[in-house]
C-alpha cells in the first residue's frame, strides 16, 4: 500500500504543480514584465498557504485611462519596464511539417471605426474565429476607436453581439472570457488629441498586462476621406513608432483612391508615415479559397497549363453578380459607381491571377512582379462606345417582391449618373494571350449572387460528327465559381446513350463543402491573421492599385462626356447594350 502524504504536503505539491503551470502558460503568452512576475509569485504564494486568489480587472475604464494619461508617458514608462521581445520561434517546428496551422505571435488589432457596420458583421467575428481555433496568442488585444461614450465593458458586449450573430464557428465561454480580458475601447473624433494619447497609454498599458511586445496593426475601417487625417494622428501620438524587434502595420479597405491621382497622392502620404511593406492594402476577395486555388489549378497541375493560352481559349469571362441594391449605402455608393467599387480592384485582380505567368516562387514579391506584368500590357478596345457598357437597375420584381428603382432609392439624386452596372471588354498584349478577349461585368439587382471566371475555349478544329445531333454541343469551359457554391466545374460533351451519335454537355463538378471535411474560413479570417503574420501574399500593392486606375479612368471619362447609363430591369443580367457589345464579337454572357 501506498504511503499516504500529510495535508499541508498534498497541498504544497498541488500548488508548486499549479506554479510551474502557470509560468509555463505565461512564458507561451508573452514575455514577463517587472509587476507579472510578481504578481505570479505572490499569487502562487498565496495559493500554497490556503489564501485564495484575488481575481485581476481586466478592463481600465475611460477616466481611468484619462487620468493615466494626464500623469504622462514617463511615469507610466517607470512603473513598467517592458522587456525585448522574445524570440518565438519554435525550435520544435520542423518547416516541411504541414499539419501544424500558422499561428500569431504576441500582437494587437486596433480598429478605427469599429462601430460600422463591417467591424460588426466581418472583423470582429474573423478575430473570435481565429481565436477560436487556436490561430491568435493568449494575450491577443482587440482595441476600439470610435465616436462612442462607451466603456470597456460596453465595447466588449458589443463584440460578443455581433460573434454571437455571425461568427462562423461554434461559441465557446472559455474562449470569449480570454479575448474579452484584451478588450479596450478608446472614445474620441479622429481629430481629437486626447483621445490618441490614450490610444497610446492603452498599447502601452496592453504591452504591459497582455504581453503583445509592441507588436500592433491598424485597421482603417472608415470611410477613405478620414485615411490621411488617422494616419497623420498614429504618426503624431508616437504610434507609429515600434520598439526595436516590434511591428507596426496599417490595414487600409479599398476604395484606395477614385482615380489614378488621387491614388498616388494617397500613397505618398501614406508611405511618409508607413513604409510600403508596412501598409496591407485589403481585398477581401484575394482571401477566399477559390480564387487562391487559380494559383494551385494553374501551377500545381500538368493538365491545365498546356491549354492555358491564346492557342487553346477564345476568350474569358469574370462575372461578379448582386441580387440585392445598394441598401443604406447611399452616401457611399452614389458617386463611386459599380466599375469603380469592383472593376478597379475585385475583377481586375482576378483577371491579373487568371492571366499570369508562373511566379518564380508563391511570396508577395514574387506574385507581384507575375501581376504587373498583366497589368501593364492590359489593352483598352479602340471604340469604348461599342465594347464598354453602364446601367442603372429599373424598378421591378425581385425574390417575390417588389424593388425599386436605383433613382428612386432614399439619397439617391434622381439624375444620377452613377452606374449599377458595369461590363468592359479588355485585351492583354502578350504572347499568351494576344487575341483573347476578356470580359468583365458586375451589377445589383441581377438574377442571382454569384461570382465566376469562366475561361471558354475555342470549338474543336474539325468535327466529324457536324452531320449528326451536335445541336446541343458548346464550348468547351473550365468555370471557376469564387462564390457562394465555391468549386469549379469542367464543361464538355459527351455521347448520350441510345443508338445515335448525338452530343450534348455534360459537366464535372468539384465543391470545397463536399470534397473537403474542413469548411472554408472565412476571407476576413485568412487576412487578418496573414496582416498579424506579415505575409503580404494576397494584398494588392501600391503600383497594383495604380495600374488598376490607369486601366479604368479613360473609361470612366468618356462615361462622364456620353449619355445616361442603360435601363435594366432588377431580377435579370444587365442591360440590352451589354448583349449586343458581345454579340458583336460572336459570343454570349454565359447565365450562371
Amino acid at each position: 500500500m501506498s504511503e499516504k502524504l500529510p495535508a499541508g504536503a498534498a497541498q504544497e505539491t498541488k500548488a508548486s504543480k499549479e506554479a510551474k503551470e502557470t509560468r509555463t502558460a505565461r512564458e507561451a503568452a508573452g514575455p514577463l514584465h517587472a509587476e507579472e512576475a510578481e504578481e505570479a509569485g505572490a499569487a502562487g504564494a498565496a495559493t500554497a498557504s490556503g489564501s485564495p486568489k484575488a481575481p485581476r480587472s481586466a478592463k481600465k475604464t475611460g477616466t481611468a485611462r484619462a487620468a493615466k494619461g494626464a500623469k504622462g508617458r514617463g511615469a507610466a514608462a517607470k512603473a513598467v519596464e517592458p522587456v525585448a521581445p522574445l524570440d518565438w520561434s519554435n525550435p520544435l517546428r520542423d518547416p516541411r511539417d504541414r499539419r501544424l496551422p500558422r499561428i500569431a505571435g504576441p500582437s494587437g488589432l486596433v480598429i478605427f471605426g469599429v462601430t460600422g457596420d463591417l467591424s460588426r458583421r466581418k472583423l470582429m467575428p474573423a478575430v473570435y474565429d481565429l481565436a477560436n481555433r487556436g490561430l491568435l496568442p493568449p494575450g491577443f488585444s482587440l482595441v476600439g476607436f470610435a465616436r462612442r461614450d462607451w466603456e470597456d465593458q460596453d465595447f466588449a458586449q458589443v463584440v460578443h453581439d455581433a460573434v454571437k450573430e455571425y461568427a462562423r464557428t461554434p461559441f465557446r465561454e472559455e474562449v470569449w472570457q480570454q479575448l474579452s480580458e484584451g478588450m479596450r475601447f478608446i472614445p474620441g473624433d479622429f481629430d481629437d488629441d486626447q483621445a490618441f494619447e490614450q490610444l497610446h497609454d492603452a498599447v502601452e498599458e496592453l504591452d504591459a498586462s497582455r504581453g503583445t511586445s509592441g507588436n500592433y496593426a491598424f485597421y482603417l475601417s472608415v470611410p477613405p476621406k478620414f485615411f490621411p487625417k488617422v494616419v497623420q494622428q498614429l504618426k503624431k501620438h508616437g504610434l507609429t513608432d515600434a520598439p526595436d524587434g516590434s511591428w507596426r502595420r496599417a490595414v487600409i479597405e479599398k476604395p484606395f483612391g477614385h482615380d489614378l491621382d488621387s491614388a498616388r497622392d494617397l500613397n505618398a502620404l501614406v508611405h511618409e508615415v508607413f513604409d510600403p511593406e508596412q501598409v496591407f492594402r485589403i481585398d477581401h476577395y484575394l482571401g477566399k479559397e477559390t480564387v487562391q486555388n487559380i494559383l494551385a489549378l494553374r501551377f500545381a497541375n500538368t493538365m491545365y497549363e498546356p491549354i492555358w493560352n491564346r492557342s487553346y481559349v477564345d476568350h474569358v469571362q469574370i462575372t461578379m453578380a448582386e441580387d440585392i441594391g445598394i441598401g443604406g449605402r447611399a452616401g457611399y455608393y452614389d458617386g463611386i459607381g459599380a466599375a469603380r467599387d469592383v472593376i478597379q480592384n475585385h475583377l481586375l485582380q482576378l483577371m491579373a491571377l487568371t492571366a499570369m505567368e508562373e511566379p518564380a516562387a508563391f511570396d508577395a514579391r514574387s506574385l507581384l512582379t507575375e501581376k504587373l506584368k498583366v497589368l501593364r500590357a492590359v489593352r483598352l478596345p479602340d471604340d469604348l462606345g461599342e465594347h464598354t457598357v453602364r446601367g442603372q437597375y429599373a424598378g421591378g420584381w425581385q425574390g417575390g417582391a417588389q424593388v425599386p428603382g436605383y433613382l428612386e432609392e432614399e439619397g439617391i439624386d434622381p439624375a444620377s449618373t452613377t452606374d449599377t452596372y458595369a461590363a468592359i471588354k479588355l485585351g492583354i498584349d502578350n504572347r499568351r494571350w494576344a487575341g483573347v478577349p476578356f470580359y468583365l461585368r458586375t451589377g445589383k439587382r441581377l438574377g442571382r449572387r454569384v461570382t465566376e471566371i469562366a475561361v471558354v475555349f475555342q470549338r474543336a478544329p474539325h468535327s466529324p460528327f457536324d452531320s449528326t445531333a451536335t445541336e446541343e454541343l458548346g464550348e468547351n469551359a473550365i468555370v471557376i465559381r469564387v462564390q457562394p457554391d465555391e468549386g469549379m466545374t469542367v464543361r464538355f460533351g459527351s455521347k448520350v446513350p441510345g443508338t445515335s451519335m448525338e452530343i450534348r454537355d455534360v459537366s464535372m463538378d468539384f465543391a470545397y463543402g463536399e470534397s473537403f471535411t474542413e469548411s472554408s474560413p472565412e476571407a476576413y479570417e485568412r487576412l487578418i491573421l496573414d496582416v498579424l503574420l506579415g505575409d503580404a501574399n494576397l494584398f494588392p500593392r501600391h503600383q497594383e492599385v495604380e495600374e488598376s486606375w490607369r486601366i479604368l479612368d479613360p473609361i470612366e471619362e468618356y462615361w462622364a462626356s456620353h449619355d445616361k447609363p442603360a435601363q435594366y430591369a432588377s431580377g435579370g443580367w444587365g442591360p440590352r447594350e451589354a448583349d449586343e457589345m458581345l454579340a458583336r464579337d460572336g459570343r454570349s454572357w454565359r447565365r450562371p
